[in-house]
């Protein structure tokens, strides 16, 4: 009898000793699977989650609006760019297209106040001549005539002759105006009322305005306020003489 208790004793042992030794192994083998590579059950579920992410609507781009002014298209572009980027910085801004001699006002969102004719500097060129501005007018030559291409902040001023003016670049003595007629042989005038931009071409490099333009879209635009006038240019390229350019899609 004690033997037989024995071997009792030892199945009973047996028993109850493997049924805790394989639950301690299904027990390792569902944390490896946790803790380790992703079941098929969770990719779904991962793959569900990146498909249900909304996707963002592209923003429209934002235009200048020239109502129903004619411009060119570097004209178009360069006020497209200027709104949809922001670059006026708030302000009004003025775009001097100079081979089609215009000049276009806008609010500072974009909306077109008022366009006209413009006199510009008698000779070709994007750039100015080092030092000009500090030159008799006499001393400058015809080639040295230009109205340079750039990105000016503008305000009202005063010149010389106590005239109001917007001035463009004050350092380089370029300014936006009435047009002058103290010269009658140069027929300014005239020029400005011909439909071609071709004999536009007379000034030392100021821009010339008709003076009711003036009067009544350039100084309402900047009463109290700075803004910022864009000269496109006529030899280089936009990029070249506006870094952050780009084509408004």
């Amino acid at each position: 009898m004690a033997k037989n208790s024995k071997f009792l004793g030892f199945y009973a042992l047996v028993f109850f000793l493997i049924p805790f030794s394989v639950l301690a192994v299904d027990a390792d083998t569902r944390l490896s699977d946790q803790s380790g590579t992703l079941t098929g059950q969770n990719i779904e579920i991962a793959s569900l989650s990146v498909e249900t992410q909304p996707v963002l609507a592209k923003p429209l781009p934002k235009r200048a609006n020239f109502e129903q002014e004619e411009a060119s298209q570097d004209a178009r572009h360069v006020a497209d760019w200027i709104v949809d980027s922001g670059n006026n910085r708030g302000m009004p801004f003025v775009i001097v297209d100079k081979i089609g001699a215009k000049v276009f006002v806008f609010h500072a969102d974009g909306r077109l106040r008022g366009a006209a004719p413009a006199l510009l500097g008698m000779a070709v060129g994007d750039d100015a001549v080092p030092g000009i501005g500090n030159r008799k007018m006499s001393s400058i030559r015809p080639e040295e005539r230009t109205t340079p291409a750039g990105r000016f902040v503008s305000y009202m001023g005063i010149n010389f002759y106590r005239k109001d003016i917007l001035w463009v670049d004050y350092e380089g003595a370029m300014s936006l105006h009435r047009v002058v007629t103290n010269k009658p042989e140069e027929r300014r005038l005239e020029r400005l009322a011909t439909p071609t931009p071709l004999d536009n071409r007379i000034s030392y490099g100021c821009i010339n305005v008709p003076a009711t333009f003036f009067d009544k879209v350039v100084k309402p635009a900047f009463a109290g306020v700075m803004g910022v006038v864009y000269v496109l240019p006529e030899v280089k390229s936009k990029k070249e003489v506006f870094a952050s350019y780009y084509d408004v899609e």
